[in-house]
């Protein structure tokens, strides 16, 4: 068969109403039955109920290894032993279409939910992996050095590496939802979304009936310090930081932000949180939730670009230019948009942040506005910014960005040497 032949045999028509036997899927559903699976296979494509694929932004990689002969076109994942490490819900807020519309609640445990359909030959995959693991970082184990951390070989093993809990959770965007979170209508959603990817998902304009959406994009990583089930339990003490990715700073050390200085020193926290005393039965617990949003979602090649900017402009880089330069090269200041950010939140069952390390106001209200409650909004220390990073703060601070400063992890320290939770 000619290649061109080979091709037009995976093709379908886009601008039919259902699938040949896909399956419903309710979002917000009371179960998992009720709810149905996300299946976003390419070999089986009657049974696709999904515009777009698994593995976000991957799927072009796994492309290219189809292309290249590298990878059958009909492999299908053996899920043999790959069951979380850790047990996360079911919680109320799974079945509030309000709560979560940007992931799938059931996503991490598909084997167990949606096994008979598996069996009958469905290609149903995860989109939550939940594994262990061990951090170790320079940082870490200069606090245990200065003594600020202490190893208790639980939490905290003598070497200075901290056992957590590792998340990775893949986007999966009930439509509906998402145009609600931002104001906006479904179709002008769907119809944004088809011309700003030059048209890559027809299904978005043609399939009104499909309303789940697998975005071309990086998902999110967690970190949890201590015991997951203790996440949903508000008399627990949670610390937790949102962190948004900067591979610069975060990776290679680069001083000129805040983001990896912020981003260890709210583990050095989410540790000092988890170890906590047990206090009437209770103690702490930390979550670290890192997305993919580099350079404020606008990418690494536009960040580097307002930096040169910056850099160059008549008499240096200074706070007042500092988002008119980013405004000028990319068209708007930030593009993280926070409104989805407190869905996994809500996927572990959170109902209250006591110590939010983070003095952001667009998390800290994207957060409140959930309905999650927070406590204390916990600064960097001064000393922990660098000097090429100040010029940034300014601006932030400037720009209303932050709010109003308040003690951090003094409060925490004292608490503990109470036997109390702050």
């Amino acid at each position: 068969m000619p290649d061109t032949a080979k091709a037009s045999s995976h093709i379908r028509l886009t601008s039919h109403a259902k699938g040949m036997g896909s399956l419903p899927i309710g979002w917000g559903a009371a179960t998992p039955t009720e709810r149905g699976p996300v299946v976003g296979t390419t070999t089986q494509r009657g049974h696709r109920n999904v515009i777009g694929t698994h593995s976000g932004s991957y799927s072009v990689y796994r492309a290219l290894a189809v292309a290249a002969g590298a990878l059958k076109r009909d492999h299908r994942a053996d899920l043999t032993n790959t069951a979380p490490t850790s047990l996360i819900g079911p919680y109320p807020q799974w079945t509030d279409s309000a709560r979560i519309v940007s992931l799938d609640p059931w996503g991490a445990m598909v084997a167990e939910a949606f096994g008979e359909r598996i069996g009958q030959g469905y290609d149903i995959r995860p989109t939550i992996a939940v594994t262990q693991a061990h951090v170790l970082l320079p940082e870490v184990m200069e606090a245990v050095r200065a003594g600020r951390l202490v190893p208790d070989g639980k939490l905290l093993l003598p070497n200075a590496s901290a056992v957590v809990t590792k998340v990775a959770v893949e986007p999966v965007w009930w439509l509906p939802g998402v145009a609600e979170r931002f104001g906006t209508t479904e179709t002008e959603l769907r119809r944004t979304l088809f011309e700003e990817t030059g048209g890559m998902y027809p299904e978005l304009v043609t399939r009104s009936d499909l309303e789940i959406f697998l975005p071309p994009i990086g998902g999110q990583t967690l970190y949890i310090f201590g015991n997951p089930r203790d996440l949903a339990r508000p008399e627990v003490t949670l610390t937790a930081r949102i962190h948004d990715e900067c591979n610069g700073s975060d990776v290679f050390g680069s001083d000129i932000c805040t983001c990896r200085p912020y981003l260890t020193h709210a583990i050095e926290e989410c540790i000092r949180g988890a170890q906590l005393p047990e206090h009437g039965g209770l103690g702490g617990v930390g979550l670290i939730a890192y997305s993919r949003k580099e350079g404020r979602a606008l990418g690494e090649v536009t960040k580097f670009l307002v930096y040169n900017a910056r850099k160059r402009q008549v008499g240096g880089d200074s706070a007042e230019n500092y988002f008119l330069r980013t405004e000028c090269v990319a068209g708007v200041q930030d593009m993280r948009f926070q409104e989805l950010m407190p869905d996994v939140f809500h996927w572990l069952g959170i109902q209250k942040i006591h110590r939010l390390v983070s003095m952001s106001n667009m998390k800290f209200d994207a957060i409140t506005r959930s309905g999650i409650e927070v406590g204390t909004r916990v600064e960097i220390p001064p000393e922990l910014i660098p000097d090429d990073a100040k010029v940034e703060m300014d601006a932030k601070k400037a720009a209303g960005y932050f709010a109003a400063e308040v003690p951090h992890a003094e409060e925490l320290r004292q608490a503990k040497g109470r036997g109390l939770n702050s």
